[in-house]
């Protein structure tokens, strides 16, 4: 295996592809491209890119082909559920149903609960999980401010749920900040109530290793993108009863055993769990990929974490230098994944991210994250008059020259203002007179 050694730190985590990947500036320089924006997509593994590129060859159609190669490539899908389940510890019982991502697997999920089931929510969660959720039988709770009052708003919510199904939604890892949920909490909570209990695990999957059993969720989600596979797959593991009892998240080949001509109507008899929900060609590459980055993490959990410890700590340490840095929580009592959310005090989060970008080259995310409900309250406790903030996300790609680039370049931008002149198109910055060329591929 091809491993990559972090500068300043003496821990082996497993090599991306674009590691040396060299970028533009607007002042005609060209550096080694700081990727601080893990928590958007994560780059591909150079083991996930040699798995896909193994796997080319035999690419052919699934589960109906007579071909040699149609044979190896629904062995490759199937076997995928295998190492997904594994990379999870799910529940023997528990069905693995492929998706395009996260949003893709909620969407799913929520597609599929029994009618009128209860289900309630923090409303500090991502919008793929915020927002399948609509009707009477939702509610919302507002983001607690710590671990032990998550429990009691979670405890309060269910003994005010009407009788009957009644589901949690649940981040991991907050992709606004990076704080861990107190998930197995949560879940015994849920419990009591008689409830069942869904993880939206699209940040926690890349940072740590999970349990299904040990948290006792019943439902877990999570992107291939997320995890260094960015080929369009995703996954939701989970209970089978509701999954089964529903009907198909869309029709079409795959999805059905039979059907039917009765003249004026066609029978249909679907099929069952997994593929009752994966009509369609699917997609084996991006299963494939994902699941070869599932089997690379959970080999390598403890340098993974030790890694993005030791980094997160030199960036909240640096940037807490920085004047005017304010960086964003919702739990007081959370240890947290490669994520810091943060606004500059008299500067716009689109600016910084646009400066950083065209003068540095480090890409950052600014803006809502997909949470705008959380994020918006935030950034007013923070005393920011926009509701915007900067993201910096670290991950396997992060070299300590990259946090302590974004470090200098922060506090360069604060103090002595930009090199460049940059206005406002469309509601974002950019740079004036940007003479940078795209890659030759997109000419």
């Amino acid at each position: 295996m091809t491993l990559a050694i972090t500068p300043g730190t003496t821990t082996a985590v497993p090599a991306v592809v674009g590691a040396d990947l060299r970028v533009p500036l607007v002042t005609g320089e060209r550096v080694t491209y700081a990727n601080l924006d893990h928590a958007a997509s994560a780059p591909c593994l150079q083991e996930v890119r040699d798995a896909v590129d193994e796997l080319l060859p035999w690419y052919a159609s699934v589960h109906r082909g007579a071909g040699f190669a149609s044979q190896v490539s629904t062995r490759v899908y199937e076997q995928a559920r295998d190492r997904v389940r594994k990379f999870v510890g799910a529940r023997a019982s528990d069905t693995v149903v492929f998706t395009r991502n996260t949003t893709d697997s909620l969407n799913l999920l929520a597609r599929s609960v029994p009618r009128n089931t209860a289900v309630v929510l923090f409303d500090s969660e991502h919008h793929a999980a915020l927002l399948p959720w609509r009707g009477p039988n939702v509610q919302r709770i507002p983001a607690p401010s710590s671990s032990s009052a998550a429990l009691a708003a979670l405890d309060r919510a269910l003994t005010a749920a009407p009788v009957g199904p009644r589901l949690v939604i649940v981040t991991g890892a907050s992709n606004v900040t990076g704080e861990l949920w107190p998930v197995a909490e949560l879940a015994k909570v849920a419990r009591r109530h008689g409830a069942r209990i869904a993880l939206d695990a699209a940040q926690l999957a890349p940072h740590r290793p999970i349990d299904v059993r040990e948290l006792d969720v019943d439902y877990i989600a999570f992107s291939g993108h997320k995890i260094y596979a960015p080929f369009g797959a995703g996954v939701l593991v989970g209970r089978a009863d509701w999954l089964q009892q529903a009907q198909p998240y869309l029709v079409g080949g795959g999805a059905t055993s039979k059907v039917t001509d009765h003249g004026d109507r066609l029978g249909v008899a679907w099929s069952a769990v997994p593929e009752r929900h994966e009509a369609g060609s699917p997609n084996v590459v991006g299963v494939h990929a994902l699941a070869a980055a599932c089997e690379i993490l959970s080999r390598h959990w403890e340098q993974t974490v030790a890694h993005e410890h030791q980094l997160l700590t030199r960036l909240r340490e640096g940037l807490s230098t920085v004047p005017g840095f304010r960086e964003l929580a919702i739990l007081t009592d959370a240890d947290k994944v490669g994520v810091v959310s943060f606004t500059v005090s008299g500067f716009d989060a689109g600016f910084l991210a646009a400066a950083l970008s065209a003068e540095y080259g480090i890409g950052v995310r600014d803006g809502a994250f997909c949470a705008h409900v959380i994020v918006g309250r935030l950034v007013k406790q923070v005393g920011s008059h926009e509701e915007r903030a900067v993201r910096a996300s670290i991950g396997l790609g992060t070299t300590a020259e990259h946090v302590d680039r974004l470090v200098a370049a922060l506090r360069t931008l604060v103090t002595e203002g930009p090199k460049w002149t940059y206005a406002r198109r469309d509601g974002r910055w950019v740079a004036e007179d940007d003479g940078r060329t795209l890659p030759p591929f997109l000419a």
